[in-house]
Protein backbone atom coordinates (compact mmCIF):
# COMPACT_ATOMS: atom_id res chain seq x y z
CA UNK A 1 0.00 0.00 0.00
CA UNK A 2 1.56 3.22 -1.21
CA UNK A 3 1.96 5.78 1.72
CA UNK A 4 2.07 8.51 -0.61
CA UNK A 5 -0.01 11.42 -1.87
CA UNK A 6 1.68 14.02 -4.15
CA UNK A 7 0.42 17.40 -5.19
CA UNK A 8 1.69 18.58 -8.70
CA UNK A 9 0.83 21.75 -10.32
CA UNK A 10 0.50 23.14 -14.04
CA UNK A 11 2.95 25.96 -13.34
CA UNK A 12 4.67 28.04 -10.18
CA UNK A 13 1.59 29.06 -7.21
CA UNK A 14 -1.03 26.91 -8.90
CA UNK A 15 -1.45 26.13 -5.02
CA UNK A 16 0.55 23.19 -4.11
CA UNK A 17 1.43 24.38 -1.35
CA UNK A 18 -1.75 25.42 0.05
CA UNK A 19 -3.55 22.04 -1.24
CA UNK A 20 -0.47 20.07 0.93
CA UNK A 21 -1.09 21.87 4.07
CA UNK A 22 -4.68 21.75 3.70
CA UNK A 23 -4.87 17.98 3.10
CA UNK A 24 -2.25 17.71 6.11
CA UNK A 25 -4.98 19.20 8.36
CA UNK A 26 -7.26 16.94 7.47
CA UNK A 27 -5.05 13.76 7.60
CA UNK A 28 -4.48 15.40 11.23
CA UNK A 29 -8.13 15.69 11.83
CA UNK A 30 -8.87 12.37 11.13
CA UNK A 31 -6.40 11.01 13.77
CA UNK A 32 -3.28 9.92 11.21
CA UNK A 33 0.30 11.27 11.59
CA UNK A 34 1.61 12.85 8.73
CA UNK A 35 4.23 14.82 7.26
CA UNK A 36 4.75 17.05 4.14
CA UNK A 37 7.47 16.47 1.69
CA UNK A 38 9.61 18.68 -1.41
CA UNK A 39 12.59 17.18 -2.14
CA UNK A 40 13.88 20.33 -3.24
CA UNK A 41 12.64 23.65 -3.02
CA UNK A 42 13.54 27.55 -4.33
CA UNK A 43 12.79 30.22 -1.91
CA UNK A 44 14.23 33.17 -0.07
CA UNK A 45 12.17 32.24 2.70
CA UNK A 46 13.43 30.35 5.24
CA UNK A 47 13.40 28.34 8.44
CA UNK A 48 15.40 27.04 11.33
CA UNK A 49 14.48 24.10 13.07
CA UNK A 50 15.36 23.44 16.45
CA UNK A 51 18.43 21.55 15.77
CA UNK A 52 19.51 24.39 13.80
CA UNK A 53 19.49 23.71 10.59
CA UNK A 54 17.48 25.51 7.45
CA UNK A 55 14.68 23.85 5.30
CA UNK A 56 11.73 26.07 3.00
CA UNK A 57 9.62 27.86 4.98
CA UNK A 58 6.42 26.42 2.64
CA UNK A 59 7.09 23.25 4.43
CA UNK A 60 7.57 24.12 8.25
CA UNK A 61 3.92 25.85 7.59
CA UNK A 62 2.54 22.13 6.35
CA UNK A 63 3.97 20.57 9.16
CA UNK A 64 2.54 23.41 11.41
CA UNK A 65 -0.77 22.21 9.53
CA UNK A 66 -0.16 18.64 10.19
CA UNK A 67 0.47 19.41 13.71
CA UNK A 68 4.05 18.08 13.65
CA UNK A 69 7.77 19.58 14.16
CA UNK A 70 9.55 20.84 11.14
CA UNK A 71 11.93 18.70 10.30
CA UNK A 72 15.03 19.21 7.62
CA UNK A 73 13.99 15.80 6.05
CA UNK A 74 10.76 17.38 4.93
CA UNK A 75 12.71 19.22 2.77
CA UNK A 76 16.72 18.28 2.09
CA UNK A 77 17.10 20.43 -0.86
CA UNK A 78 17.00 24.46 -1.11
CA UNK A 79 18.20 26.84 -3.28
CA UNK A 80 18.27 30.62 -2.17
CA UNK A 81 19.11 32.82 -4.97
CA UNK A 82 21.63 35.30 -4.41
CA UNK A 83 21.94 36.27 -7.43
CA UNK A 84 20.09 36.04 -11.23
CA UNK A 85 22.67 33.28 -11.82
CA UNK A 86 23.78 31.92 -8.95
CA UNK A 87 21.63 29.90 -5.76
CA UNK A 88 23.20 29.04 -2.32
CA UNK A 89 22.81 25.10 -2.02
CA UNK A 90 21.56 23.77 1.47
CA UNK A 91 21.29 20.06 1.52
CA UNK A 92 19.75 18.36 4.72
CA UNK A 93 20.00 21.67 6.49
CA UNK A 94 23.52 22.20 5.77
CA UNK A 95 24.85 24.94 3.28
CA UNK A 96 26.83 23.25 0.80
CA UNK A 97 28.38 25.96 -1.58
CA UNK A 98 26.89 28.48 -3.84
CA UNK A 99 26.31 27.49 -7.31
CA UNK A 100 25.94 28.98 -10.79
CA UNK A 101 22.70 27.03 -12.59
CA UNK A 102 24.76 25.41 -14.98
CA UNK A 103 27.01 23.60 -11.72
CA UNK A 104 23.48 22.96 -10.35
CA UNK A 105 22.20 20.80 -12.96
CA UNK A 106 25.43 19.21 -13.69
CA UNK A 107 25.57 17.96 -10.65
CA UNK A 108 22.12 17.62 -9.37
CA UNK A 109 22.03 13.76 -9.21
CA UNK A 110 23.86 13.59 -7.05
CA UNK A 111 22.10 14.79 -4.31
CA UNK A 112 19.11 12.40 -5.28
CA UNK A 113 20.34 10.34 -2.03
CA UNK A 114 19.86 13.01 0.33
CA UNK A 115 16.78 12.96 -1.19
CA UNK A 116 15.92 9.74 -0.87
CA UNK A 117 17.41 9.14 2.51
CA UNK A 118 15.39 11.93 3.90
CA UNK A 119 12.13 10.47 2.24
CA UNK A 120 12.79 7.31 3.45
CA UNK A 121 13.07 8.44 7.07
CA UNK A 122 9.57 9.87 7.03
CA UNK A 123 8.02 6.71 5.96
CA UNK A 124 9.45 5.08 8.57
CA UNK A 125 8.14 7.33 11.16
CA UNK A 126 4.82 9.17 9.76
CA UNK A 127 2.05 6.99 8.71
CA UNK A 128 1.68 8.75 5.49
CA UNK A 129 3.42 11.43 3.50
CA UNK A 130 1.99 14.06 1.07
CA UNK A 131 4.50 15.25 -1.47
CA UNK A 132 4.63 18.80 -3.05
CA UNK A 133 6.36 18.91 -6.81
CA UNK A 134 7.81 22.28 -7.97
CA UNK A 135 6.77 24.54 -10.88
CA UNK A 136 5.31 22.29 -13.69
CA UNK A 137 5.78 18.23 -13.82
CA UNK A 138 7.05 18.21 -17.49
CA UNK A 139 9.50 20.97 -18.28
CA UNK A 140 10.96 18.82 -21.21
CA UNK A 141 14.54 21.08 -20.73
CA UNK A 142 14.56 19.70 -17.37
CA UNK A 143 13.53 16.28 -17.15
CA UNK A 144 16.79 14.15 -17.06
CA UNK A 145 17.85 15.92 -13.76
CA UNK A 146 14.11 15.76 -12.32
CA UNK A 147 14.39 14.83 -8.72
CA UNK A 148 11.25 17.03 -7.24
CA UNK A 149 8.45 15.98 -9.92
CA UNK A 150 7.33 12.41 -11.28
CA UNK A 151 10.60 11.16 -10.35
CA UNK A 152 10.04 11.45 -6.66
CA UNK A 153 6.53 10.00 -7.46
CA UNK A 154 8.13 6.91 -9.00
CA UNK A 155 10.62 6.77 -6.03
CA UNK A 156 7.33 7.24 -3.53
CA UNK A 157 5.02 5.22 -5.96
CA UNK A 158 2.84 7.72 -5.21
CA UNK A 159 -0.44 8.41 -6.17
CA UNK A 160 -0.96 12.29 -8.09
CA UNK A 161 -3.33 15.03 -8.28
CA UNK A 162 -2.97 17.89 -10.31
CA UNK A 163 -3.56 21.32 -9.29
CA UNK A 164 -4.28 23.96 -11.69
CA UNK A 165 -4.54 27.69 -11.04
CA UNK A 166 -7.64 29.51 -12.84
CA UNK A 167 -7.17 32.14 -12.30
CA UNK A 168 -4.75 32.95 -14.71
CA UNK A 169 -6.80 31.96 -17.28
CA UNK A 170 -6.39 29.11 -19.84
CA UNK A 171 -6.91 26.57 -17.09
CA UNK A 172 -8.00 23.55 -19.75
CA UNK A 173 -4.94 23.85 -21.89
CA UNK A 174 -2.91 24.20 -19.14
CA UNK A 175 -4.24 20.76 -18.10
CA UNK A 176 -4.25 18.82 -21.18
CA UNK A 177 -1.16 20.54 -21.66
CA UNK A 178 0.50 18.92 -19.26
CA UNK A 179 -1.51 15.65 -19.36
CA UNK A 180 0.17 15.20 -22.84
CA UNK A 181 3.27 15.74 -22.09
CA UNK A 182 3.67 13.13 -19.08
CA UNK A 183 4.93 9.55 -20.17
CA UNK A 184 2.40 7.12 -19.86
CA UNK A 185 3.75 5.22 -16.66
CA UNK A 186 3.82 9.06 -15.36
CA UNK A 187 -0.20 9.74 -16.31
CA UNK A 188 -1.11 5.93 -14.56
CA UNK A 189 -0.46 7.48 -11.30
CA UNK A 190 -2.91 10.99 -12.00
CA UNK A 191 -6.17 10.36 -10.01
CA UNK A 192 -7.67 14.03 -10.59
CA UNK A 193 -7.72 17.22 -11.00
CA UNK A 194 -8.28 19.81 -8.69
CA UNK A 195 -9.09 23.55 -10.30
CA UNK A 196 -8.19 26.04 -7.85
CA UNK A 197 -8.68 30.42 -7.20
CA UNK A 198 -12.14 30.28 -9.08
CA UNK A 199 -14.22 32.76 -8.96
CA UNK A 200 -17.88 33.15 -10.04
CA UNK A 201 -20.71 30.19 -10.97
CA UNK A 202 -19.23 26.76 -11.11
CA UNK A 203 -21.67 25.77 -13.38
CA UNK A 204 -20.13 27.82 -16.12
CA UNK A 205 -17.24 25.38 -15.68
CA UNK A 206 -19.51 22.41 -17.06
CA UNK A 207 -18.82 22.43 -20.81
CA UNK A 208 -14.96 22.40 -19.94
CA UNK A 209 -15.01 19.97 -17.09
CA UNK A 210 -16.41 17.26 -19.26
CA UNK A 211 -14.03 17.84 -22.14
CA UNK A 212 -11.24 17.70 -19.76
CA UNK A 213 -12.60 14.24 -18.79
CA UNK A 214 -13.35 12.90 -21.38
CA UNK A 215 -10.39 14.08 -23.22
CA UNK A 216 -7.87 12.36 -20.39
CA UNK A 217 -10.39 10.14 -18.67
CA UNK A 218 -9.31 11.43 -15.08
CA UNK A 219 -12.21 12.89 -13.13
CA UNK A 220 -12.07 16.50 -11.86
CA UNK A 221 -12.24 16.18 -8.40
CA UNK A 222 -13.10 19.65 -7.26
CA UNK A 223 -13.21 23.58 -8.03
CA UNK A 224 -11.36 25.15 -5.12
CA UNK A 225 -12.82 29.62 -4.96
CA UNK A 226 -10.84 31.71 -4.43
CA UNK A 227 -10.92 33.05 -0.49
CA UNK A 228 -9.38 36.14 -0.14
CA UNK A 229 -9.65 35.96 4.14
CA UNK A 230 -7.84 32.78 4.06
CA UNK A 231 -4.51 33.66 5.12
CA UNK A 232 -1.95 31.21 4.91
CA UNK A 233 1.55 32.13 4.59
CA UNK A 234 2.92 32.90 0.86
CA UNK A 235 6.17 30.79 -0.14
CA UNK A 236 8.01 33.26 -2.61
CA UNK A 237 8.18 36.30 -4.57
CA UNK A 238 5.24 35.81 -6.44
CA UNK A 239 3.07 35.42 -3.52
CA UNK A 240 5.36 38.85 -2.61
CA UNK A 241 4.69 40.28 -5.63
CA UNK A 242 1.05 40.56 -5.00
CA UNK A 243 1.11 42.78 -1.65
CA UNK A 244 0.25 46.17 -1.72
CA UNK A 245 3.09 48.64 -2.60
CA UNK A 246 1.19 52.33 -1.81
CA UNK A 247 1.07 54.72 0.62
CA UNK A 248 -1.35 54.44 3.82
CA UNK A 249 -4.32 56.43 3.82
CA UNK A 250 -4.92 58.88 6.65
CA UNK A 251 -5.98 56.36 8.83
CA UNK A 252 -5.97 56.68 12.58
CA UNK A 253 -7.43 53.35 13.49
CA UNK A 254 -3.95 51.36 12.93
CA UNK A 255 -0.39 51.89 12.71
CA UNK A 256 1.19 52.42 9.62
CA UNK A 257 4.40 50.47 8.48
CA UNK A 258 6.81 50.79 5.52
CA UNK A 259 8.90 47.56 4.53
CA UNK A 260 11.79 48.42 1.90
CA UNK A 261 10.79 45.73 -0.83
CA UNK A 262 14.78 45.31 -1.60
CA UNK A 263 15.36 42.89 -4.78
CA UNK A 264 16.81 40.10 -2.80
CA UNK A 265 14.57 40.40 0.02
CA UNK A 266 14.41 37.44 1.90
CA UNK A 267 12.25 35.80 5.19
CA UNK A 268 9.15 38.86 4.60
CA UNK A 269 6.46 36.21 6.15
CA UNK A 270 8.76 37.99 9.52
CA UNK A 271 5.65 40.61 8.47
CA UNK A 272 3.27 38.06 8.55
CA UNK A 273 1.81 38.56 12.01
CA UNK A 274 1.59 42.67 11.61
CA UNK A 275 -0.05 41.91 8.52
CA UNK A 276 -2.56 39.46 10.46
CA UNK A 277 -3.08 42.31 13.31
CA UNK A 278 -5.61 44.63 12.45
CA UNK A 279 -4.12 47.67 14.74
CA UNK A 280 -1.47 47.42 11.84
CA UNK A 281 -1.85 48.57 8.32
CA UNK A 282 1.80 47.19 6.17
CA UNK A 283 2.81 47.99 2.43
CA UNK A 284 5.78 47.08 0.65
CA UNK A 285 7.71 50.22 -0.48
CA UNK A 286 8.96 50.21 -4.36
CA UNK A 287 9.85 53.78 -4.48
CA UNK A 288 10.78 55.99 -1.87
CA UNK A 289 8.10 58.72 -2.40
CA UNK A 290 5.84 59.91 0.96
CA UNK A 291 8.49 57.94 3.54
CA UNK A 292 6.97 61.08 6.07
CA UNK A 293 3.07 59.06 6.13
CA UNK A 294 4.62 55.87 7.73
CA UNK A 295 4.78 55.53 11.92
CA UNK A 296 7.90 53.17 11.05
CA UNK A 297 9.78 51.89 8.24
CA UNK A 298 11.55 48.57 8.03
CA UNK A 299 14.48 47.16 6.19
CA UNK A 300 14.07 43.78 5.61
CA UNK A 301 16.22 40.27 5.69
CA UNK A 302 18.32 40.49 1.97
CA UNK A 303 20.40 37.53 0.40
CA UNK A 304 22.65 40.15 -0.86
CA UNK A 305 23.22 43.03 0.88
CA UNK A 306 26.00 44.13 -0.88
CA UNK A 307 23.74 44.66 -4.22
CA UNK A 308 20.92 45.38 -2.43
CA UNK A 309 22.35 48.35 -0.45
CA UNK A 310 23.81 49.91 -3.62
CA UNK A 311 20.39 49.50 -5.22
CA UNK A 312 18.82 51.26 -2.82
CA UNK A 313 21.17 54.26 -3.35
CA UNK A 314 20.40 54.04 -6.84
CA UNK A 315 16.66 54.71 -6.27
CA UNK A 316 17.46 57.25 -3.75
CA UNK A 317 15.84 55.82 -1.06
CA UNK A 318 19.09 56.10 1.36
CA UNK A 319 18.99 59.74 0.94
CA UNK A 320 15.02 59.44 1.42
CA UNK A 321 15.70 57.28 4.77
CA UNK A 322 18.23 59.63 5.66
CA UNK A 323 15.43 62.25 5.28
CA UNK A 324 12.74 60.57 7.06
CA UNK A 325 15.22 60.01 10.26
CA UNK A 326 16.22 63.77 10.49
CA UNK A 327 12.31 64.56 10.70
CA UNK A 328 12.07 62.10 13.63
CA UNK A 329 11.09 59.08 11.83
CA UNK A 330 11.64 55.38 13.47
CA UNK A 331 12.98 52.91 11.67
CA UNK A 332 14.17 49.27 12.46
CA UNK A 333 16.61 47.05 10.72
CA UNK A 334 16.24 42.78 10.06
CA UNK A 335 18.72 40.80 9.41
CA UNK A 336 20.69 41.90 6.13
CA UNK A 337 18.29 45.08 6.85
CA UNK A 338 20.48 45.63 10.12
CA UNK A 339 23.60 45.27 8.65
CA UNK A 340 22.65 48.04 5.77
CA UNK A 341 21.93 50.24 8.63
CA UNK A 342 25.42 50.34 10.07
CA UNK A 343 28.79 52.03 9.58
CA UNK A 344 30.21 49.55 7.40
CA UNK A 345 29.99 46.30 6.06
CA UNK A 346 33.21 43.99 5.40
CA UNK A 347 33.51 40.94 3.11
CA UNK A 348 36.94 40.37 3.49
CA UNK A 349 36.45 36.33 2.14
CA UNK A 350 34.21 37.41 -1.27
CA UNK A 351 31.06 35.77 0.75
CA UNK A 352 28.59 37.95 -1.38
CA UNK A 353 29.42 38.84 -4.87
CA UNK A 354 33.42 40.08 -5.34
CA UNK A 355 33.85 41.10 -1.41
CA UNK A 356 35.34 44.25 -0.38
CA UNK A 357 33.75 46.58 1.91
CA UNK A 358 30.79 49.17 0.85
CA UNK A 359 29.14 51.80 3.35
CA UNK A 360 26.21 51.37 5.18
CA UNK A 361 23.69 54.06 5.95
CA UNK A 362 25.48 55.52 9.27
CA UNK A 363 21.99 55.19 11.28
CA UNK A 364 23.31 53.02 13.75
CA UNK A 365 27.18 52.82 15.51
CA UNK A 366 27.76 49.37 14.52
CA UNK A 367 29.28 47.67 11.61
CA UNK A 368 29.39 44.08 9.81
CA UNK A 369 32.03 41.46 9.26
CA UNK A 370 31.02 38.89 6.74
CA UNK A 371 31.77 34.86 7.33
CA UNK A 372 31.68 31.97 5.66
CA UNK A 373 30.34 29.59 8.51
CA UNK A 374 26.21 30.59 7.96
CA UNK A 375 24.61 30.98 11.63
CA UNK A 376 21.28 29.35 11.79
CA UNK A 377 19.70 28.88 16.02
CA UNK A 378 16.58 28.91 17.29
CA UNK A 379 16.97 30.56 20.53
CA UNK A 380 15.11 32.83 23.46
CA UNK A 381 16.17 35.47 25.08
CA UNK A 382 15.02 39.14 26.47
CA UNK A 383 14.23 42.17 24.56
CA UNK A 384 14.98 45.55 25.38
CA UNK A 385 12.25 47.52 23.21
CA UNK A 386 13.35 51.29 23.28
CA UNK A 387 11.26 53.50 25.20
CA UNK A 388 9.84 49.97 27.55
CA UNK A 389 11.27 49.86 30.88
CA UNK A 390 11.51 46.06 31.23
CA UNK A 391 12.81 43.58 28.80
CA UNK A 392 10.61 41.42 26.95
CA UNK A 393 10.70 37.26 26.74
CA UNK A 394 10.93 36.60 22.83
CA UNK A 395 11.45 33.72 20.80
CA UNK A 396 12.81 33.21 17.26
CA UNK A 397 15.76 31.96 15.39
CA UNK A 398 18.53 33.74 13.20
CA UNK A 399 19.85 32.84 9.36
CA UNK A 400 22.79 35.29 8.66
CA UNK A 401 26.47 34.74 7.08
CA UNK A 402 27.70 37.85 9.14
CA UNK A 403 28.20 39.20 12.81
CA UNK A 404 27.95 42.68 13.78
CA UNK A 405 29.86 44.56 16.36
CA UNK A 406 28.52 47.79 18.63
CA UNK A 407 30.71 50.82 18.18
CA UNK A 408 30.72 53.18 20.87
CA UNK A 409 27.23 54.69 21.27
CA UNK A 410 24.73 51.66 21.06
CA UNK A 411 23.34 49.70 23.31
CA UNK A 412 22.41 45.87 23.31
CA UNK A 413 18.81 45.22 22.73
CA UNK A 414 18.38 41.31 22.95
CA UNK A 415 20.35 39.03 25.60
CA UNK A 416 19.94 35.43 24.34
CA UNK A 417 19.77 32.26 26.57
CA UNK A 418 23.04 30.21 26.04
CA UNK A 419 24.17 32.80 23.82
CA UNK A 420 26.45 30.77 21.34
CA UNK A 421 27.78 33.81 19.37
CA UNK A 422 29.25 36.39 21.88
CA UNK A 423 30.12 39.35 19.98
CA UNK A 424 27.06 39.23 17.42
CA UNK A 425 24.60 41.73 19.22
CA UNK A 426 21.71 43.43 18.39
CA UNK A 427 21.72 47.07 19.23
CA UNK A 428 19.51 50.25 19.09
CA UNK A 429 20.17 54.00 19.43
CA UNK A 430 20.43 56.16 22.81
CA UNK A 431 17.64 58.00 21.61
CA UNK A 432 15.51 55.07 20.60
CA UNK A 433 14.55 56.08 16.84
CA UNK A 434 16.98 53.36 15.20
CA UNK A 435 17.35 49.60 16.48
CA UNK A 436 18.14 46.31 14.28
CA UNK A 437 18.04 42.89 15.30
CA UNK A 438 19.34 39.26 13.75
CA UNK A 439 16.07 37.51 15.16
CA UNK A 440 13.14 36.58 12.60
CA UNK A 441 9.99 35.78 14.08
CA UNK A 442 10.02 38.89 15.99
CA UNK A 443 6.68 40.04 15.77
CA UNK A 444 5.14 36.33 16.38
CA UNK A 445 5.35 37.14 19.91
CA UNK A 446 1.91 38.31 21.38
CA UNK A 447 3.39 40.62 24.16
CA UNK A 448 6.16 42.14 22.45
CA UNK A 449 4.13 43.05 19.05
CA UNK A 450 2.03 44.75 21.54
CA UNK A 451 4.92 46.76 22.99
CA UNK A 452 5.78 47.28 19.38
CA UNK A 453 2.70 48.96 18.59
CA UNK A 454 2.96 50.94 21.67
CA UNK A 455 6.52 52.37 20.97
CA UNK A 456 4.98 53.63 17.70
CA UNK A 457 1.33 55.20 18.87
CA UNK A 458 0.38 57.07 21.36
CA UNK A 459 -2.17 55.29 23.28
CA UNK A 460 -5.09 57.73 22.60
CA UNK A 461 -5.30 56.61 19.38
CA UNK A 462 -4.80 53.07 18.42
CA UNK A 463 -5.63 49.99 20.96
CA UNK A 464 -2.73 47.93 22.66
CA UNK A 465 -4.58 45.11 24.03
CA UNK A 466 -7.06 43.46 21.80
CA UNK A 467 -6.28 39.97 22.71
CA UNK A 468 -5.23 39.33 18.79
CA UNK A 469 -3.03 35.93 19.70
CA UNK A 470 -0.84 34.90 16.05
CA UNK A 471 -0.54 31.29 16.98
CA UNK A 472 -4.97 30.75 17.47
CA UNK A 473 -4.88 33.12 14.43
CA UNK A 474 -2.88 30.69 12.05
CA UNK A 475 -4.62 27.52 13.62
CA UNK A 476 -8.34 29.09 12.89
CA UNK A 477 -7.28 29.67 9.30
CA UNK A 478 -5.22 25.91 9.29
CA UNK A 479 -8.87 24.64 9.87
CA UNK A 480 -10.66 26.86 7.43
CA UNK A 481 -8.69 25.65 4.63
CA UNK A 482 -9.36 22.25 5.85
CA UNK A 483 -13.00 22.96 5.38
CA UNK A 484 -12.92 24.60 2.04
CA UNK A 485 -11.13 21.72 0.76
CA UNK A 486 -13.27 19.10 2.50
CA UNK A 487 -16.37 21.34 1.08
CA UNK A 488 -14.92 21.95 -2.21
CA UNK A 489 -12.97 18.23 -3.08
CA UNK A 490 -14.36 14.64 -3.32
CA UNK A 491 -11.88 13.59 -0.54
CA UNK A 492 -13.43 10.49 0.17
CA UNK A 493 -12.41 9.44 -3.60
CA UNK A 494 -8.72 10.72 -3.06
CA UNK A 495 -8.85 8.68 0.71
CA UNK A 496 -10.25 5.31 -1.19
CA UNK A 497 -7.40 5.67 -3.21
CA UNK A 498 -5.21 6.02 0.19
CA UNK A 499 -6.69 2.95 1.63
CA UNK A 500 -8.09 5.55 4.59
Amino acid sequence: MSQALMFVGTSSESGKSVMTAGFCRLLKHRGISVAPFKAQNMALNSYVTRDGKEMGRAQAVQAEAAGVEPDVDMNPILLKPVSEFGSQVIVQGVVRGTMDAKTYYREKKQFWKYVTESYDRLVCAYDYVLIEGAGSPVEINLKDSDIVNMAMAQYADARVILVADIDRGGVFASILGTVELLEQHERERLIGFIINKFRGDPALLKEGLAFIEQKTHTPVLGIVPHCKDLYIPGEDSVALSRKTSCPPADNKSSVSIGVVHVPHLSNYTDFDPLEADTRFQVDYLNNPRSLERYDAIILPGSKNVFFDIKYLADRGFIQKLLEYERGGGKIVGICGGYQMLGMRIEDPLGVEDRGGEVSGMGLLPIYTVMEQHKITSRFSGRFTLPGIAFPLEAEGYEIHMGRSFPLPGSSVLLLRNNDAYAGCSDMGRPDGRVWGTYLHGLFENDVLRTYFLRWLASADHVPVQDGFSYRAFKEQNYDMLAKLIETQVDTAYIFRHLNL
